[in-house]
């Protein structure tokens, strides 16, 4: 049997767009000679749709889609994932399903059995968990058919595994195996997130190879608000050998062949620089265009942050659809005037130069009888920032752009950035970049060619809001910070185990008080895109008033 692994990229509730797509890919497969196809998880709705599930129009729109498609593909089979109504009047009133269907007619329907509850995941909000854990014959072959999580739970794999740990007591796919599956499906969801790609290989090809039959997953591609979808759909053969596996954060269509075990190889990302910067572009360019924006819109300031995210902008939207906006102060240095002005260059982008020192002079003007000699003290300089968000979102309603944020996570994280000053925007396009990592992404864009001025990987950050200020001068070098902040917001380590690791006590209890001490900060900061294992935004979830310390 000759299996299509499709990857497309679904927008949340666009049922027309999305159910076209997979027409169209459906046409590709039986172009192909495929006997069936199978789409990810949730593909006629999108993933995640979130409170979109308590509607009753949203779950009813969802279902008449899936029968349009029952009733009209001929010629090949499918599985899809999509949302189902639980006839049972306890428990939840829908589940996580997937269907198989040929000609007219549903084969097959499984509902989802394990609810991811952790993290971005919140299943259990909405769904019931299936029971059952049967295999049905298709073509000769009995097919185990899981969902997402349902494959994350080897009890072999995650003993092996230090730092993680199996969840749920039940094993879908050990279940269907002794129901004599001998082909394994599983279609996902499955975010993106730097050193995931690896350690999901390494478990499907384990299983595959302990139970002696193909698996095949395919995942969803594509942004979806904070959350990105790297597709990477692969099949692995009963030796636990992939054998086919899809391009990463781009639709795509792989062949499986079950009696050969072979498919198509095609080529992915080989670096984390590489892939996190391919997830940046993908994630900007799906939320900018989901969210109806055509343009977007970056505050540059010869920086190395605002130039990232700029460079970011233009591969994900073309320059045509990219204006820079240059804001200087009195305090803006010659050679970040020379920065910004070639960036934009090399980008081909637009570049506006408003210059804020004038109304600077005005707000001190008008505050002097309350404030005295505030100019270069914090709040003379967090009114400079406010400026020029009021400035950026001026062009924003003027022109119909999105505003691009600028900040990193580094920054974020200790809360080195102003409130409705530069946190302003519609997305946080690096938040979840440690800066470390920003410059390591700014080298790859220039390993062809400058791009990003020599200058501005060389300069010293400095947010230019007094006389010679240097981000050294408020916080500890990045490369220690970078590492104080993955043990703490990421690994989850306290003060004595990260103080345990090498790094000096007073620079972990200061770098944790200040993470915990702006939380409110975060809360008001726009969406970003996350790509580490712990991002800021829903997937984090702290209080704003608390107190405790260790």
């Amino acid at each position: 049997m000759k299996i299509a692994l499709a990857q497309i990229n679904p927008t949340v509730g666009d049922f027309e767009h999305n159910t076209d797509e997979m027409i169209g890919f459906i046409e590709k497969a039986k172009g192909l000679s495929c006997d069936l196809i199978v789409f990810s998880e949730m593909v006629i709705s999108g993933y995640p749709p979130l409170d979109l599930l308590e509607r009753r129009d949203f779950v009813a729109a969802n279902l008449r889609y899936l029968h349009k498609l029952v009733e009209t593909v001929t010629g090949i089979a499918v599985i899809c994932g999509f949302v189902d109504e639980n006839p049972d009047q306890e428990g939840y009133p829908l589940y996580n399903s997937a269907v198989l269907f040929d000609t007219g007619k549903i084969l097959h329907r499984a509902h989802k059995r394990l609810l991811p509850d952790y993290d971005v995941y919140d299943e259990r909000r909405y769904f019931e968990p299936g029971t059952e854990c049967a295999s049905f014959l298709y073509k000769g072959r009995n097919i185990g058919l899981t969902i997402c999580e349902d494959i994350w739970n080897d009890k072999d794999f995650f003993a092996r595994h230090v730092f993680s740990r199996r969840l749920y007591p039940v094993d879908p796919v050990a279940r269907m195996i002794k129901q004599g599956a001998d082909l394994i499906i599983n279609i996902s969801a499955s975010p993106y997130c730097t050193g995931k790609r690896e350690f999901k290989w390494d478990m499907l090809g384990k299983i595959a190879k302990k139970h002696r039959v193909p698996l095949l997953y395919v995942n969803q591609v594509g942004g979806n608000d904070s959350m990105l979808f790297d597709g990477l759909s692969t099949a692995f053969d009963s030796a636990g050998q992939m054998m086919a596996r899809a391009r990463d954060f781009e639709e795509d269509i792989v062949v499986f062949d079950t009696d050969t075990q072979k498919g198509d190889l095609h080529p992915v990302s080989r670096t984390e620089p590489e892939s996190i910067l391919k997830a940046l572009i993908m994630g900007t360019r799906d939320y900018v265009r989901k969210c109806g924006f055509a343009m977007a819109l970056v505050g540059l300031s010869g920086g190395i942050d605002s130039a990232l995210t700029a460079c970011v902008a233009v591969q994900a939207l073309g320059k045509e659809n990219v204006l820079g906006v240059f804001m200087p102060s009195q305090y803006t240095s010659k050679e970040n005037y020379e920065d910004t002005e070639s960036l934009a260059r090399n980008l081909g982008i637009e570049l506006v130069r408003v210059p804020i020192s004038g109304l600077f002079e005005k707000y001190l003007q008008e505050l002097s009888p309350f404030f005295k000699n505030i100019a270069t003290e914090v709040t003379g300089q967090n009114i400079q920032a406010r400026i020029r968000a009021t400035l950026l979102m001026a062009f924003s309603n003027k022109l119909g752009s999105l505003v691009l944020s600028t900040g990193n996570k580094s920054e974020l994280a200790v809360g080195y950035c102003t409130l409705y000053g530069d946190l302003s925007g519609g997305l946080a396009v690096i938040s979840d970049v440690p800066k470390a990592m920003v410059y390591k992404l700014a080298r790859l864009i220039n390993k062809d060619g400058e791009v990003i001025p020599a200058r501005i990987l060389q300069k010293l950050p400095s947010a230019e809001l007094r006389p010679n200020q240097l981000d050294q001068d408020d916080l500890p070098p990045y490369d220690i910070l970078d590492g104080i902040l993955k043990a703490y917001i990421e690994d989850n380590k306290g003060a004595e185990e990260i103080i345990a690791m090498g790094f000096d006590t007073t620079i972990v209890k200061e770098t944790i008080f200040r993470v915990d001490r702006n939380e409110y900060k975060r809360y008001q900061a726009p969406p970003g895109l996350k790509v580490t294992t712990k991002s800021f935004g829903y997937g984090r979830r702290f209080p704003m008033a608390w107190k405790y310390w260790e």
